[in-house]
């Protein structure tokens, strides 16, 4: 059996305290407790370290040598636990985050500079995928996802809500003409995803309820590559909020069909493993988050 704390913190404290009643007083145990603890230690250690006697306690030679070891190895927990507490205050280490390509270039990237001088001491890993991954596998300690999450043994935090609007460039308008009804929208070339095919239900009232299913004359995998074909003219795309605020205040993109669109807002969210006490850098990054995307 190995040694525990327990034992070294009992030995330690009768050598200090110059008998065992004195180091139950010290350590807020019964006297029978570190009794018990040092004989538990000196029989996992085959070796006798204090001889005891109704007047005193002194160390043998094989304790004078054990306790200077035991004396590190209680300073070196000493300090990895105030080191801990230093990192709690200042957080520290490499925190890996992952996140479909569209947000972290529209709303965690602008976020970055002043995430990084808030807590220098966090190195940053920002990975990108259009799917949802395993975090366990893929090393990763926060994922930002977008809409509805499925029941999983995640931790999820709420970050904010976006908007779905119908949108188009003004070039692409004066070619074709504004649709000026859902049913207009068969005559234009309209801009889906790959996958998943709910993407390509647009919050639009019509004979199919509040949702219309598009056929799109062109497809991509992710929605930064759909806003930069928007751009540039290709058609009519349906984005969320987040990654089309400045293209429409700019008037580089304009909404469409306002009146038949209905107010359908993405849920983002953090999800996280937490198995224990939630690490800092992982507790600062969501709050800098929701503190600013709420």
């Amino acid at each position: 059996m190995k040694t525990t704390l327990e034992e070294l913190q009992a030995f330690v404290a009768v050598v200090d305290g110059g008998s065992i009643t004195a180091a139950a007083d010290a350590l807020g145990q019964t006297v029978s407790g570190i009794s018990r603890a040092l004989a538990r230690l000196e029989k996992k250690l085959d070796t006798t370290l204090l001889r005891r006697t109704t007047r005193r306690t002194e160390l043998t030679e094989e304790g004078q040598a054990f306790l200077q070891r035991t004396r590190a190895i209680l300073a070196s927990i000493d300090d990895a636990e105030e080191h801990m507490a230093a990192r709690r205050q200042q957080p520290a280490g490499r925190l890996r985050v992952n996140a479909a390509t569209p947000f972290m270039l529209h709303a965690v990237v602008p976020l970055v500079p002043a995430f990084r001088k808030a807590y220098p001491q966090i190195t940053l890993q920002l990975d990108t995928d259009e799917t949802y991954i395993d975090l366990l596998e893929r090393r990763t300690d926060v994922a930002i996802r977008i809409g509805q999450l499925q029941d999983s043994t995640l931790h999820a935090r709420p970050l904010c809500t976006s908007r779905l609007r119908l949108l188009a460039n003004p070039d692409y308008l004066a070619q074709t003409g504004k649709p000026k009804s859902v049913a207009d929208l068969a005559r234009h070339s309209l801009l889906g995803f790959n996958q998943p095919e709910s993407l390509n239900q647009w919050p639009l009232r019509g004979e199919h309820g509040d949702a219309w299913p598009i056929v799109p004359s062109l497809t991509a995998s992710n929605g930064e590559t759909l806003r930069q074909l928007a751009l540039q003219g290709v058609g009519i795309v349906c984005l969320s909020d987040f990654m089309t605020a400045g293209d429409r205040a700019r008037g580089d993109l304009v909404q469409l069909l306002a009146k038949d669109t209905v107010d359908v807002r993405q849920p983002i969210s953090a999800v996280y493993y937490r198995n224990t006490q939630l690490a800092a850098r992982i507790a600062c990054f969501l709050d800098f988050l929701q503190e600013r995307l709420g």
